[in-house]
């Protein structure tokens, strides 16, 4: 269950990285936020502040990855709380896209391919069984 939240930490370090440096934050190119209504450059910047933010949390997972294995159940749980909070987020301020982000179309499967990462790493590991004699 470790390398699978390995890999899901990884995930979220590159989308913090794109939104943090990618042209535009990326908000139109992979989100379809259209940057050009209103004022743009508000979108663009939230978006590059945004992609700041989850980068220090992604760290902050990473350290309790690393340096506290134990831990991975409750990294994996703040991974899962990511998916239902975006979109009770959404549900209060709606965003106008150009076409659907990939995170509003991956938000469920992730949240249930987490919640399957969590429960499988909660299992209590049995000995294996000493050979009869």
């Amino acid at each position: 269950m470790r390398w699978i939240t390995l890999v899901l930490l990884a995930i979220v370090v590159f989308r913090s990285v794109i939104h943090l440096v990618a042209p535009a934050t990326a908000a139109e190119l992979i989100a379809g936020v259209d940057i050009y209504a209103g004022d743009g450059n508000n979108v663009v910047a939230m978006f590059s502040q945004w992609g700041a933010v989850q980068l220090i949390l992604v760290m902050v997972l990473l350290l309790l990855f690393f340096i506290y294995p134990g831990l991975t159940p409750l990294v994996l749980l703040f991974l899962a709380m990511d998916a239902p909070l975006r979109f009770i987020a959404g549900q209060i301020a709606p965003l106008v896209t150009v076409r659907e982000p990939p995170g509003q179309v991956l938000n469920w499967p992730y949240f249930f391919f987490v919640l399957v990462v969590l429960a499988l790493s909660l299992r209590k590991h049995r000995p294996a069984a000493l050979p009869a004699e």
